[in-house]
C-alpha cells in the first residue's frame, strides 16, 4: 500500500464508526450501513456479531467495498475471515477501542457459544491504492 493510503488510515483510525457501501447481492444496487471498525496496519477490519445480516451477506457475494470514515474517502476490497483463530486474534484490537462496549461483546460471543445467535464474523479490507 501506498504511504498515502496509510497516512489517511492513520488519521481516521480513531473514529468510531464509517459508511459502508456495498452492492446488493440481488438488486445490484448500492446500499450505505453505518458500522464498527478497527484499522491494523494497512488494512481495515470489519466485524459483524451476526453473519446473517445483509451487509454482510452482501460482502461476501461481492467483494467490493467503498468506506467514508470522516470525510475521507476509500475503495477496496474484502476477503471474509473464515477461521475462527483469526478472529479470536482480532478480538483484543475491537475490544481495545470499543472497551465501553466490552460487557456486550462479551454476551454475544456467550450467546454464540450456545447457539443462540449466529457465529460472529469478521471482514478484513484492503484499500485500492487509487482510491
Amino acid at each position: 500500500m501506498d504511504d498515502k493510503t496509510t497516512a489517511r488510515l492513520g488519521r481516521v483510525a480513531s473514529r468510531q464508526t464509517l459508511v459502508l457501501t456495498h452492492v446488493g447481492r440481488k438488486s445490484g444496487n448500492p446500499y450505505d450501513v453505518t458500522i464498527w471498525f478497527v484499522v491494523t496496519g494497512d488494512k481495515i477490519i470489519l466485524p459483524t456479531a451476526n453473519v446473517s445480516r445483509n451487509w454482510v451477506k452482501n460482502l461476501r457475494k461481492t467483494p467490493v467495498a467503498r468506506l467514508d470514515i470522516g470525510g475521507e474517502k476509500f475503495e477496496g476490497h474484502a476477503r471474509f475471515i473464515d477461521d475462527s483463530g483469526e478472529r479470536a486474534r482480532l478480538m483484543p484490537l475491537l475490544r481495545r477501542k470499543y472497551w465501553m462496549f466490552t460487557p456486550i461483546i462479551a454476551f454475544g460471543q456467550l450467546l454464540a457459544l450456545f447457539g443462540a445467535t449466529s457465529e460472529p464474523g469478521a471482514f478484513e479490507l484492503t484499500m485500492d491504492q487509487a482510491s
